[in-house]
């Protein structure tokens, strides 16, 4: 840049008026003669004022804005060997064709979260998390192309397949999932509100309750009550015969909303009570996808025989919530 182009950029900005032109003829030399610095690009900054860039930590099919608890201070409830296949995304969308295969992974259960790792050096950086908070697994009895499969819904309505080794393996993960969800999963909170009176799905927290597990089992409970009366609330009001495509779908996904929830419940409900007792003499089951929320109630809800005293049982015996994972008596185990 020249003087005289200098001087014509600054004209007029000494409030509507010129500086005078020996000031800017000095500034011109002394910036020609001793250039400014601008802020320097990574490239030219000394190696030693560069500083690492931690690794970013990958996501899978999950919103990236949610907070991933630190899987090196939050508590482990269960790891091992599992494949995935994807089967939903968020939302209900169902996953491209590209990205439905098994993949093996090193599962690791954290707090409300599901860590994948490639190997077992959980250490990595390298990993995938799936959000388990108000998730529930169930058997996936309709799967026929493996066995010991079971499958995760979680709260944004993906949905995941996970191949176990055997039945035994199949029940833990079911039951450590449904335990960890129904014990920290905080209350939700009610839907958004707008001129239109469509339906809106509350709103679920990741954040961990502050719930005792006493506390978390009333809710539990009152939420099954509760979305039983809406249920069947929603059902005596059906739409008449005419109406709009678009009336009929709402009406649709809400009843399909309330079921899902209505089971949902009934399964956190499932395992708090075999948690915390009086124990039930039925052995409780694995909830399957093909069971109405009738029959999903009838395994899992019916009071049955109680015993003053937790029945006693050997190893041999059938595998079990109490046997083979909530054999501890604290109310804040999982808290």
């Amino acid at each position: 840049m020249t003087l005289t182009e200098f001087i014509d950029n600054l004209a007029g900005l000494n409030d509507n008026s010129d500086f005078p032109k020996d000031l800017l003829r000095s500034l011109y030399v002394a910036i020609k003669n001793d250039p400014l610095q601008w802020a320097l690009d990574d490239e030219t900054l000394p190696s030693e004022e560069k500083r690492p860039q931690p690794e970013p930590k990958r996501m899978a099919g999950q919103n990236p804005f949610l907070q991933v608890p630190d899987p090196n201070t939050s508590k482990e409830y269960k790891k091992g060997w599992v494949m995935r296949k994807s089967c939903l995304e968020a939302d209900g969308n169902k996953t491209p064709f590209g990205r439905r295969g098994w993949k093996m992974f090193y599962a690791s259960l954290r707090d409300l979260a599901l860590f994948l790792y490639k190997d077992d050096d959980c250490s990595s950086h390298h990993y995938q998390v799936v959000h388990i908070h108000h998730a529930v697994a169930v058997k996936a009895s309709d799967y026929k192309k493996k066995r010991h499969v079971f499958r995760l819904h979680t709260a944004d309505w993906a949905q995941f397949l996970f191949h176990t080794s055997d039945p035994k393996e199949l029940q833990d993960w079911v039951d450590t999932i449904n335990m960890v969800a129904a014990s920290l999963s905080s209350p939700p909170l009610p839907g958004g509100i707008g001129s239109q009176q469509k339906f809106q799905r509350p709103l679920l927290l990741t954040s961990k309750t502050r719930y005792t597990l006493r506390e978390q089992l009333a809710h539990h409970e009152n939420k099954v009550k509760q979305l039983d009366e809406e249920l069947r609330d929603h059902r005596s009001t059906a739409p008449d015969k005419g109406v709009k495509q678009r009336a009929i779908q709402e009406y649709l996904d809400k009843e399909t909303y309330l079921e899902y929830e209505l089971q949902r419940y009934r399964t956190y409900v499932t395992v708090l009570q075999s948690k915390l007792g009086p124990y039930i003499e039925d052995e409780p089951t694995i909830p399957s996808e093909t069971d109405s929320i009738e029959h999903a109630t009838s395994n899992c809800s019916s009071p049955g025989k109680r015993l003053a005293k937790p029945v006693q049982r050997s190893l041999s015996d059938r595998y079990s919530y109490r046997a083979a994972i909530y054999g501890r008596d604290s109310d804040s185990e999982f808290l």
